[in-house]
């Protein structure tokens, strides 16, 4: 079965999220062909793929794909998995991927899915698993079309080691195919450091922090942390930080060490988005909050009160060299 990664870059590297989708490639591939479409990169990035399990890489230099185009890269991936007859499209669950994926499964008479958290082969076919119901339950889908595309959300599976020795094909792609958007106008979201998807550590507010003040008091602890700050739906929509912080079914997902939820009630759609953090932490006035059955520590208080004091604590620590 050949099988089409289309990656996307983060930070002028391959997003972790594509070298996770590579693996997932990898191991259903068989004696197929993993094949990865990589726009607005440069050839360094592609030699990168190759190394992580990549058999063949397309790549559309930033000279002829300057930034993301629904038009052109609908068109650009449809003509790669007709060329290579691919059986399965692979596309990271971001705003980008979510955008793309039903476009290009429309354009190959193919099945969408989108936000996997599984993708398997069982008896010979596909089966894709996805939060349904607000993120309550889970369906596992099978399609009967020839090809299915599908969005698989980040820090599900682990990426393949660096092989320096394996071998692989590098093409280049130019011009980018001809497009009826025209585009006006990009604004980067302000704002460095690691990105929430790779953080280990982030402290992640709610509704219960009031307004959009309350953010300052958490960004100081995840200085202190050396982590990121996060935010469930409600602030993103009220406007108190931006919607590039929101965790959740509808928003990212992230796999940190520690997760500190502060004022969060525990909604499933939330938790659709961190429920796989190694160690959560919850805040929260409401002892019975549903975060705290899904927390392995819990504390019952006014955030303004205990993250100040959390953070006052965490730096009174010695130092160790």
């Amino acid at each position: 079965m050949n099988t089409l990664v289309i990656a996307e870059m983060a930070l002028d590297q391959p997003a972790s999220a594509s070298l996770e989708h590579l693996a997932v490639a990898r191991s259903l591939a068989g004696e197929g062909r993993v094949i990865v479409l990589l726009l607005g990169a440069q050839i360094a990035a592609a030699e990168s793929l190759i190394a992580r399990g990549a058999d063949k890489v397309i790549v559309g230099t930033p000279s002829a794909f300057d930034g993301y185009n629904s038009d052109a890269w609908t068109a650009c991936a449809a003509s790669v998995a007709n060329e290579h007859a691919v059986a399965l499209v692979l596309a990271a669950h971001t705003p980008r991927g979510a955008d793309l994926a039903p476009r290009l499964a429309f354009r190959l008479n193919g099945a969408c899915a989108t936000g996997c958290v599984g993708v398997e082969q069982q008896d010979g076919a596909l089966h894709f698993t996805r939060a349904s119901h607000g993120g309550n339950v889970r369906e596992t889908l099978r399609f009967k079309t020839e090809c299915v595309v599908a969005t698989v959300r980040a820090g599900i599976y682990d990426a393949l080691p660096v092989d320096a020795k394996r071998q692989g094909e590098i093409v280049t792609l130019s011009p980018a195919p001809a497009s009826r958007v025209r585009v006006i106008e990009r604004k980067r979201e302000s704002g460095v450091g690691v990105r929430l998807e790779d953080a280990k550590v982030i402290i992640a507010g709610g509704r219960g922090l009031n307004g959009p003040e309350g953010f300052d008091v958490l960004a100081t602890l995840a200085e202190t942390l050396g982590g990121v700050v996060g935010a469930s739906r409600v602030p993103c929509d009220l406007g108190w930080c931006s919607h590039a912080m929101q965790i959740g079914l509808t928003g990212k997902t992230v796999t940190p060490e520690l997760y500190i939820a502060v004022g969060i009630s525990g909604a499933s759609h939330h938790l659709a988005g961190c429920g796989n953090a190694k160690t959560m932490v919850a805040i929260n006035t409401d002892k019975d909050a549903a975060i705290f059955r899904d927390a392995k520590f819990g504390v019952v208080g006014d955030y303004a009160k205990v993250v100040p004091a959390l953070t006052a604590a965490i730096r009174a620590l010695p130092t160790t060299s």
